[in-house]
């Protein structure tokens, strides 16, 4: 399957793999380098580690780069008004009688812990292409569901927490 991602995600991945190419793999090369030379190889926890970390880094490389090659790149063609990609919506949610914010983005992007909901997701799917007062059923599976209402769209860009998921 192709991962749906926006522009910013992929300049985000690239910008990690030039890193990781770079500095990092350097200094991991670097540090397999000083513990293979502390001798004796059968007992060498250090060595043992860097190379961990070395095929760590290698094999994240190989992710995102494989992610770059097979995305799908999405715009967001919501109004100012509605809720689109990378929006902060602020929901009302009936059963609980609180409110919750939620940042719309992809699904490289997700983290519920902090707010981050996937357009894949079933709030993601429901909140897509709303607007301020809106009252919105979210189907969470064939037996359950309820229901939010918007009560603010952000669509300011950047957040500290907006990163891509990885190790």
């Amino acid at each position: 399957m192709r991962d749906r991602l926006t522009q910013s995600d992929i300049d985000k991945m690239q910008k990690e793999i030039d890193y990781r190419a770079g500095e990092l793999r350097t200094n991991l090369i670097e540090a397999v380098k000083v513990a293979r030379a502390q001798g004796d190889l059968s007992e060498n926890f250090e060595y043992y580690a860097a190379k961990r970390e070395k095929n760590r880094n290698e094999s994240r490389i190989r992710y995102l780069e494989n992610m770059i090659k097979t995305a799908r790149i999405i715009e967001d063609h919501s109004g100012e008004d509605e809720v689109g990609m990378n929006t902060k919506v602020t929901v009302f949610v009936e059963e609980d009688q609180a409110e919750e914010t939620y940042k719309i983005v992809t699904t490289i992007r997700s983290d519920t812990l902090k707010g981050l909901i996937s357009i894949e997701s079933p709030v993601g799917k429901a909140l897509l292409g709303k607007k301020v007062g809106d009252r919105v059923k979210i189907d969470v599976n064939d037996s359950y569901s309820y229901y939010v209402q918007i009560r603010r769209i952000d669509k300011t860009e950047g957040d500290e927490n907006d990163r891509i998921r990885g190790y």
